[in-house]
């Protein structure tokens, strides 16, 4: 059997492909997100799918202690490079089991890294270890898309240029999921072409989901400005909630 396509394409390539998305609006983010949580300095977080690190930063930053995990090891290697004096601790774990024992009193689930996998059973137990990992009253943010606003404004075809590297992006809805085809078209080298997927779950889907895990939701944001979701104009889905107090 192939690779599933999260270990296929969060590789180098994903680095040129979202060169765009950069610490500053990484800052921008974590900044309102902390905000809304309130956590005290020196909280201990977790950024769930934390990639190269752009976020744990900022959160290292604001004073908090700050664990990464990641599934890829390309993505996780540019983070320590980041990280010379080893302020973060990385650790290499799929999110459906990190192999960690401790709690937190907050994580973060950024960037829309949610929603991977092929089966809802699998993205729900994404949910509960997001509990399991928190202490009571430990706080969660799931920074997602919005679905209806995706299906609404979905760019079928773009083009960009990195330098000498040509970037086209392909996107469609399959079977319930956003569904991008990247081909990355170099001169002199063969087209490289990756797929991303994300199942595009709702509001109330996620509600559900969150009474199934032992979460509660608290809050929900269409934007990093703090304005209130909303189904139809929001173009993000930000959920903030809590783990209760009895696990299911």
């Amino acid at each position: 059997m192939s690779e599933p396509w999260y270990e296929q394409s969060f590789q180098e390539d994903y680095l040129l492909v979202y060169k765009h998305r950069n610490l500053q609006n990484a800052q921008v983010e974590v900044r309102a997100m902390s905000d809304w949580l309130k956590l005290p300095a020196g909280a201990t977080v977790m950024d769930l799918c934390c990639g190269s690190g752009r976020h744990s930063f900022i959160l290292q930053r604001l004073g908090y202690h700050v664990t990464g995990v990641d599934l890829s090891e390309t993505l996780l290697q540019v983070a320590k490079a980041g990280d010379p004096d080893q302020q973060i601790r990385w650790i290499r774990a799929d999110m459906r089991q990190v192999p960690l024992e401790e709690q937190f009193d907050a994580v973060f689930n950024m960037f829309t890294s949610f929603g991977y996998f092929d089966t809802d059973a699998e993205n729900q137990q994404v949910l509960h270890e997001m509990c399991r990992l928190l202490k009571i009253g430990g706080q969660f943010v799931i920074d997602f898309l919005n679905p209806n606003y995706i299906m609404n404004h979905l760019v079928p075809h773009s083009i960009r240029r990195e330098d000498q590297v040509t970037i086209e992006e392909h996107r469609h809805i399959e079977n319930g999921f956003v569904v991008k085809r990247i081909d990355i078209h170099v001169p002199h080298e063969s087209t490289r072409t990756y797929r991303e997927q994300v199942k595009l779950y709702g509001f109330n889907e996620f509600k559900s989901m969150f009474k199934r895990a032992g979460l509660e939701l608290r809050s929900a944001f269409g934007n990093y400005d703090g304005s209130p979701y909303d189904e139809t104009r929001s173009p993000r889905l930000i959920l903030v909630g809590a783990r209760k107090e009895e696990l299911r």
